[in-house]
């Protein structure tokens, strides 16, 4: 403000500067000059008129020289004036963005502590059953009376906050004798379910094993159910939003190799979710490194943790309704559950084992079973463990499907038949004879952070009801990333976590075609740089969580801006990556494009990911089952229509199954968008837009967060163990 009232002061000091023309000065002079000649004597005046003559010459050029050098002052004081003016523009810009900037870390704050203040009050009761957990084990109460005390808190979840608010100030003796006067309360109705599992965000995230367990687990207890999780203490763990990290008081044992083990048991609360850490001491290095998968003792690692968690249930006297259990490296719970476990008060409890793929299932020597405490002799059977193909060995992901009571394949697009059929790597008959207990359910995603109407990221938010602020989001996109702004153009965009690149023999004619009706935005997000390791037999990497054995290098973020020709009737390609990593696959794109339009933008921008949802019309998807990035999913609810492409055809299509016995997600798609090329929602857009835009408005009206479809799934499965 100081320095645009010095220019304000400044021009306005100028402004009142006489602009003169130098010949009327001089003209005025002259007329003064005459008038003193006047008043002289004419002798003097004719003596001296020769050099009179002189001087009123040498007068005359002095004042033209002055006043021409005024004048170029002047002017070169309004080029000054011009140029501060910008200054003053670019500051003005420059202020008004931080005060934007500063609005939303301001309203971010505010949402952060209208959550927190909610969160204390549900957290405190699970922080509540934790501590309770730890009295059991280090002896103050029995199992039985800590039945009782669970039932009396998840029974009077609200009174809990009024009267266990200093909980945290409380040692275990004091606690005690307040849970014993804490009036019993009903039995809760939603039901208890505990997750055994290997990742979970923000705590620990490879794959989308993570997202899954934290999203579902969140849209249970909104709907009243109790909620704990069991990780394994990995070093890598990120604990910055874990509250109330604590360690329990007491070593916990589990059985492992023949001996009884050592373990410390850490509690905290995560996004309202009680978290249980578990950590090792004698076999410390088991999750004492850098990655989470990928060595060649995953198997000891994975049912170290596997055994040691049920010991931790059976031990602090949990009756949980459902364990729930993840993929291959937690699918050896099942048969320790119904072998060992399901004797030492656990016999109300079932087993649900979910599938994120079954392109990994570990396979083991049967002798190995032994280390945990279950019969080689036993399991090695074909209708439990014994592998299909390799007879000789144990499956331990089959192992999971046969002992679990329900299977939940994760799975947006197939029906349960094409999942069986083609996607069963060779489970195909177990899978054929457990159908009546598989269920396919969706992904989802977090609608709390991924919301046009209100998503703080956005100029203008937007909804299904009032989509006037979708057409500004996209004229802001057009001007972050220097397109030419129109909200008419079509609009694309395309988020992927793979090194894309493009058949440009087959779309040079679609680059250099004239007109310019449609506009693409390309995002590289979250790469992966992978070096293969080469210690490992080909077995083990065969039967690994990380196809070929791949180590993380390092993790890169791009973002990719393309803007070209497109000519509507020819479809646009997107080839299988010919780059062998993401800088490559980028470098090759700006050398080929060799394009003005081209935009790399080479760093994580959380805002401009948002308003690419926001400002385009379509996304394209690498498949409508997109666990990792949930592309599509967020896509609907932006109002952008989701097309996706395969890399082995020429055209962007991919069909989803039409059979009854799948999703409504995969139902919704493929009756609105499953058909639809490039080229036909861009034609669509431009020659039907008012059908086009009511195809959008049910598009974003529907529901596909984990609260909906993938939450209502898993209750069903609850529901029906319930009675088995």
């Amino acid at each position: 403000m100081k320095m645009e009232s010095v220019i304000n002061s400044t021009i306005l000091s100028l402004a009142c500067f006489p602009k003169s023309n130098p010949s009327i000065h001089h003209q005025k002079t002259v007329k003064a000059r005459r008038t003193v000649c006047c008043s002289l004597s004419s002798s003097s005046s004719s003596k001296n008129s020769n050099s009179e003559g002189d001087a009123n010459g040498l007068l005359k050029e002095e004042e033209e020289e002055k006043y021409n050098d005024i004048w170029l002052l002047f002017k070169e004081a309004q080029q000054n004036i011009l140029y501060l003016n910008k200054l003053r523009l670019v500051a003005v810009e420059e202020l008004n963005k931080a005060n934007r900037e500063k609005q939303l870390l301001l309203d971010k704050i505010q949402q952060l502590e209208a959550v927190n203040k909610l969160g204390n009050e549900q957290s405190l009761w699970r922080e509540l059953l934790l501590r309770i957990d730890s009295m059991v084990l280090t002896g103050l109460i029995d199992s039985a009376e800590a039945s009782g005390m669970r039932k009396a808190v998840m029974g009077n979840k609200f009174s809990v906050a009024l009267v266990f608010f200093d909980i945290r100030q409380k040692t275990d003796a004091e606690l005690l004798a307040q849970l014993r006067h804490f009036s019993v309360g009903s039995r809760k109705n939603g039901f208890h379910i505990i997750q055994i599992c290997t990742e979970m965000e923000p705590l620990v995230s490879v794959g989308s094993l993570s997202s899954y367990v934290t999203g579902l687990s969140k849209a249970l207890q909104k709907k009243g159910h109790i909620v704990e999780v069991i990780l394994p203490k990995y070093a890598c763990l990120d604990l910055t939003e874990m509250q109330g990290l604590r360690e329990i008081e007491a070593e916990l044992y589990s059985y492992f190799n023949g001996q009884l083990h050592g373990n410390r048991i850490w509690t905290g609360i995560v996004h309202g979710i009680g978290v249980t850490l578990i950590q090792p001491l004698y076999y410390s290095s088991f999750f004492d490194r850098e990655r989470v998968y990928g060595y060649s003792d995953d198997f000891e690692r994975f049912t170290y943790f596997s055994r040691a968690s049920l010991d931790y249930i059976a031990k602090s006297g949990k009756q949980p309704d459902v364990l729930h259990i993840h993929n291959w490296e937690t699918a050896i719970v099942g048969p320790l559950f119904w072998d060992i476990f399901v004797k030492q008060g656990l016999g109300g409890t079932r087993v649900l084992l979910t599938c994120h793929g079954f392109d990994s299932q570990c396979l083991e020597q049967p002798d190995k079973l032994a280390l945990c405490g279950l019969d080689p002799a036993r399991l090695h059977r074909p209708d439990r463990l014994q592998d299909h193909t390799m007879t000789h060995l144990v499956n331990i992901l089959k192992g999971g499907l046969v002992y679990s009571n329900k299977v939940v394949m994760v799975q947006s697009i197939y029906s349960k038949e094409r999942i069986i059929n083609s996607f069963s790597h060779g489970l195909e008959p177990t899978l054929a004879i457990h159908k009546d207990k598989l269920l396919v359910s969706p992904c989802g995603f977090d609608n709390s952070t991924w919301d046009p109407s209100k998503d703080k990221f956005l100029p203008k938010n937007y909804s299904a009801d009032d989509l006037k602020g979708k057409s500004i989001c996209k004229v802001a996109l057009q001007q972050q990333l220097g397109l030419s702004k129109n909200s008419s153009t079509v609009l694309v965009g395309c988020i992927s976590t793979e090194s894309l690149d493009f058949d440009l023999n087959n779309q040079k004619a679609v680059w250099n075609a004239t007109p310019k009706s449609v506009q693409v935005c390309t995002c590289f997000w979250d790469l992966y740089f992978f070096e293969e390791n080469t210690g490992l037999s080909a077995e083990y990497r065969r039967n690994s969580l990380l196809a070929g054995e791949m180590r993380v290098l390092k993790k890169v973020t791009r973002t990719v801006i393309l803007n070209f020709p497109w000519q509507p009737h020819e479809s646009f390609i997107f080839m299988g990556s010919k780059a062998t990593s993401a800088d490559g696959a980028l470098e090759y794109l700006k050398k080929e494009l060799k394009d003005e339009t081209v935009r790399f933008i080479n760093k994580y921008d959380e805002a401009l990911l948002h308003l690419i949802f926001a400002g385009s019309d379509i996304i394209l998807c690498q498949s409508f089952h997109d666990p990792l990035l949930q592309v599509p999913l967020k896509a609907l609810k932006y109002g952008a229509a989701p097309v996706a492409v395969t890399s082995n055809e020429n055209k962007f299509r991919h069909f989803v199954d039409r059979e009854q016995e799948t999703t409504r997600f995969s139902r919704f798609i493929s009756s609105t968008f499953g058909y639809l090329s490039l080229s036909q929602a861009v034609d669509e857009i431009k020659n039907s837009p008012s059908k086009w835009k009511q195809k959008m408005v049910d598009a974003m009206a529907k529901d596909f967060s984990w609260n909906a479809e993938c939450c209502d799934v898993h209750v069903s499965a609850y529901t029906a163990l319930k009675s088995l």
